[in-house]
């Protein structure tokens, strides 16, 4: 598996990571022993930066994680999680609830430390929080030993020039933004992370199964008109021959300026077909197509949070 730097640290990332939110059944119900044999693959095929939070399955995907985890040699893998978001609409950025979060965290994936700790979602609360009392807290458990590196994470992409314009971050985690459709990440964003010297992780490759031949689910909040240009994009894909999902995956792993695109699922076969997808040369020709295909709906999002964070 490809590594790449994480500007801001000494970590190198695979350029898929591995999202543990479905090991806290946020999209379906899972059974254990392919909770488990999910974890043992992505570290065997190298895909050996695990991503979860609190919030997956409300401590859920921490636990499992423990049990996975647990005869593996902590050099074998980089461990991110989160803190901050703890349910739907629950969220708590205080200083006394993050050194609590991170103990929690620690003990169910029975950790002494972990190598990223990310603010969750912070486009649902007050950005002065973040800056002024949460981030500060990190930096403490950060002296404590208890985490390397400090970052935050979200879905607009003003929290991230707004936050790094008045804190000091190692590294952030965008997604749904660097895809076959969105790449707002990489035009408005990055450049300004790299001119910090801080790092960038991209999730969402498939942008919340719009780019895949699954039914959309609820939780895809993507226009009419990009749901339409996306459904006419996977049968261009499909005339062709190929998966969208494969050519989703190629192009977000593709831009060296991402260290690492998570993808998640809890489904062994799935998170073997990625490897292999990322071994094989993208289609140029087909990518182009595609990316004509949404030219007319390029970058176009929704909001979310607070609406004074969009």
């Amino acid at each position: 598996m490809q590594k790449r730097k994480l500007l801001g640290t000494d970590l190198e990332l695979p350029v898929i990571g591995f999202g543990a939110s479905s090991l806290g059944q946020e999209f379906r119900s899972i059974q254990l022993d392919e909770a488990l044999r999910s974890v043992r693959v992505a570290l065997d095929l190298g895909i050996n930066l695990i991503d979860t939070s609190a919030y997956y399955g409300r401590g859920m995907s921490e636990v499992l994680l423990g049990v996975a985890l647990r005869d593996v040699p902590r050099d074998d893998y980089v461990m991110c999680t989160k803190l901050g978001r703890y349910d739907r609409d629950k969220f708590d950025f205080s200083a006394k609830r993050v050194a609590e979060s991170v103990d929690v965290s620690l003990h169910r994936m029975g950790l002494d430390h972990v190598d990223i700790m990310l603010c969750h979602d912070i486009e649902f609360v007050d950005l002065d929080q973040i800056i002024a009392e949460t981030l500060p807290a990190l930096r403490e458990a950060q002296q404590a030993g208890k985490i390397r590196y400090v970052g935050i994470s979200g879905y607009p992409q003003k929290i991230f020039h707004e936050i790094a314009a008045k804190a000091d971050l190692d590294c952030v985690l965008s997604y749904n933004q660097y895809t076959l459709q969105n790449t707002r990440f990489a035009d408005e964003t990055v450049p300004m992370l790299k001119e910090k010297g801080i790092g960038a992780m991209n999730a969402g490759p498939f942008q919340a199964r719009l780019l895949t031949n699954a039914p959309l689910p609820p939780w895809c909040l993507e226009t009419p008109e990009v749901r339409a240009a996306a459904s006419k994009a996977a049968m261009c894909c499909e005339k062709h021959g190929v998966d969208i999902a494969q050519l989703a995956l190629q192009f977000s792993c593709a831009n060296p300026d991402m260290s690492t695109t998570i993808a998640g699922s809890a489904n062994p076969k799935n998170i073997e077909k990625w490897a292999q997808w990322i071994d094989q040369p993208i289609d140029e020709a087909l990518l182009a197509e595609v990316q004509q295909i949404f030219a007319d709906v390029k970058n176009v999002g929704h909001p979310s949070g607070l609406p004074e964070n969009n």
